[in-house]
């Protein structure tokens, strides 16, 4: 991850630190602070899962729907339901891409705090570890493979609107 050079200056309020009389309590506050952040990180995470699970649960519903009952439907209908599903799998992938944006700017914000700290678990040692995300073979980052997910489904939906249309042309000769 690379750093916003003004990112340091955006997180700290330099006037705030001259008001503290017991710097100790600076300290405390800032690893307070670090504690909650990452925690929020955390979280941002948890919904990302949460969002991916609706969305792979919904389209796996539409899927086998469509598969189980395509026959009762009629073609406008079918065509219109992957209509609406390749608009939902458009709105998955880019809510895909805000988390993945949002992380990314979440562990900089990580990386800042922890120049401030002890130790720099996650900025230093575990991102140093992992190449940096550069080298696949250390670290696949998820939105790597997550970002395919939807596509796959619209992919499918293609499918069926191009069956569905064959098998009426099929049927008018």
């Amino acid at each position: 991850m690379e750093n916003d050079s003004g990112l340091a200056d955006r997180l700290w309020n330099k006037d705030v630190f001259n008001e503290y009389d017991d710097k100790g309590k600076f300290k405390d506050h800032v690893i307070e602070q670090y504690k909650l952040y990452v925690e929020m990180a955390d979280r941002i995470s948890a919904r990302r899962s949460t969002a991916n699970t609706f969305f792979l649960t919904l389209n796996t519903l539409i899927v086998g729907a469509l598969s189980a009952c395509a026959e009762k439907f009629s073609q406008l209908s079918v065509v219109v339901i992957c209509i609406a599903a390749i608009v939902l799998c458009y709105v998955w992938k880019r809510l895909i891409n805000s988390y993945r944006q949002l992380n990314t700017a979440k562990y900089e914000v990580i990386g800042e705090f922890e120049k401030r700290l002890p130790s720099s678990p996650y900025w230093s040692a575990e991102w140093n570890a992992l190449g940096e995300g550069k080298d696949p073979k250390k670290y696949k980052q998820l939105t790597a493979v997550e970002k395919w997910v939807p596509i796959v489904f619209m992919f499918l939906y293609l499918l069926f609107c191009a069956a569905i249309i064959v098998k009426d042309i099929g049927s008018c000769s």
